[in-house]
């Protein structure tokens, strides 16, 4: 008894010095900390080790390498800038110019090169993303890069691999890059063949201990594959059978993807050149040959914007932000997980008040029970403000979109949750063209077509049970 009691005593005096750790030395929102505070004094014997593992936030940036571009990608943004200062840019769509200052933040916080001869093609259901997909991997001639924060040992992702070895063994230069979480359950086999065809294969922060991860906290949560630097893809999906609906749970999956031709492909290969040469021991230079001169003639404003823990700034919440600031119409969010923080939670009710509709598409069935509850906690919230809920039925939910008056809009990788604001590596796609949004906007509608529409009346009358769920799940809502 006597040695449990010690055992007990040193427990709760490690919880008392983790506290002291997260009020003192970490800057975090107030709300995130009374939830790890409670998290400590509540289970001691485990609170320790889940702050361990998914709480600790000291001194981040010593964890990651400073990443920059080569110099010609900042005297794209000098000028750029300088030219939004003068008011000398000129925009292909002339309705953008309200948008001059979206496009000067995420120059100035996020380096994001501003391009305006794009081509965008959107998906909506994996069978067409990852037909386009494999047919442009079998098709490269010079290189092909990719990152996909799960990639699965099954069908589809089998059948990738496959595909990547043979272009190898062709001599096209191919390299995958996987997240240590999201790939935690590959067996050590799975990339063998690809490897020994010549391919190179790194992972993202891997565990050193089987299933644990004490670097759990920071996912690369990014998709992106680029094909001979012409073309790319950046979006919702990961790879595997069940982002093509087969999986027995959740059905049919409803994700958001686009293919980008066009200047913005070269900030998509930037970004995943970066991530390679943090991941891998390769040192590879940001080389003419990944960035060919492109002949297209496409007219559609973009932006690739880049977060994570490895920022001063919080770029992709801030361009979302920025977006619902500028709203004068219509907001539709389609996103798998709503836990926002204040500052967005706060313009969406603004905007509600205002008379700005505001729409937000969430799914009917949990892949995740805590976070779940937590979101339909957050959509209830705003519907006393007139905002309007919608419960997507059909099957799964996973698409990562906002539009904003039909006019400008984002794609990419981010959830409208603080994990994706602050803790996961992301990336979006802000795109500037009335006809993009407005095919956007056409697709949430079509979606609301199976969706239940959480009313007022539906929400208030929920059962005790679910009062509850919400209730834990909104109190620990900063640390999901």
């Amino acid at each position: 008894m006597h040695s449990l009691f010690n055992i007990y005593k040193f427990l709760t005096y490690l919880n008392l010095i983790f506290a002291l750790l997260i009020i003192f030395f970490e800057r975090r929102n107030p709300s995130a900390t009374w939830a790890w505070l409670m998290v400590l004094i509540l289970i001691p014997g485990v609170g320790f080790i889940l702050y361990l593992l998914l709480g600790q936030n000291l001194s981040r940036r010593k964890m990651f390498s400073l990443k920059t571009a080569e110099d010609r990608f900042h005297k794209k943004l000098l000028i750029q800038g300088k030219q939004l200062t003068n008011d000398t840019m000129e925009f292909k769509d002339k309705n953008m110019i309200n948008y001059k200052d979206m496009v000067y933040m995420h120059l100035s916080n996020s380096q994001s090169v501003f391009t305006q001869d794009n081509n965008v093609k959107i998906y909506t259901n994996g069978y067409d993303k990852f037909n386009d997909l494999l047919n442009a991997i079998e098709n490269a001639k010079h290189h092909i890069h990719m990152v996909y924060y799960i990639i699965k040992n099954d069908s589809l992702g089998n059948r990738i691999i496959d595909t990547l070895t043979q272009k190898a063994l062709e001599g096209v230069e191919v390299r995958l890059l996987y997240d240590g979480m999201g790939g935690i359950r590959l067996p050590k086999y799975f990339f063998y063949n690809l490897k020994r065809a010549g391919g190179k294969v790194s992972c993202f922060f891997p565990s050193l201990l089987p299933l644990v991860n004490i670097r759990v906290n920071y996912r690369n949560h990014r998709k992106i594959a680029v094909i001979d630097g012409y073309e790319a893809y950046v979006g919702g999906f990961n790879i595997g059978d069940e982002y093509l609906g087969k999986n027995k749970k959740f059905g049919y999956w409803r994700d958001t993807h686009i293919r980008v031709t066009g200047s913005a492909v070269d900030s998509l290969q930037q970004r995943f050149l970066l991530d390679w040469r943090y991941s891998s021991s390769e040192k590879i230079t940001f080389d003419k040959k990944y960035f060919p001169n492109k002949h297209t003639h496409g007219k559609i404003g973009m932006q690739i914007v880049s977060s994570g823990p490895d920022s001063e700034w919080e770029q992709i919440k801030n361009g979302y932000l920025k977006m619902i600031q500028s709203a004068k119409e219509s907001i539709y969010i389609q996103t798998p997980y709503f836990i926002p923080d204040e500052s967005i939670f706060e313009a969406l009710k603004i905007a509600s008040l205002s008379g700005v509709e505001v729409k937000i598409m969430i799914p009917s069935k949990p892949d995740h029970p805590f976070v779940y509850w937590a979101s339909l906690s957050y959509v209830g919230d705003l519907l006393k403000s007139g905002a309007q809920g919608y419960a997507y039925n059909k099957g799964f939910i996973h698409s990562k979109t906002i539009v904003v008056d039909g006019k400008i809009c984002s794609v990419g990788t981010a959830n409208m949750d603080v994990r994706s604001f602050k803790l996961n590596f992301e990336v979006n796609a802000f795109i500037y063209d009335s006809n993009i949004s407005s095919e956007f906007k056409k697709i949430f509608k079509t979606d609301i077509k199976d969706c239940t529409e959480i009313t007022k009346e539906l929400y208030e009358h929920r059962s005790i049970i679910i009062k509850f769920k919400e209730s834990i799940s909104r109190l620990l809502s900063p640390v999901l």
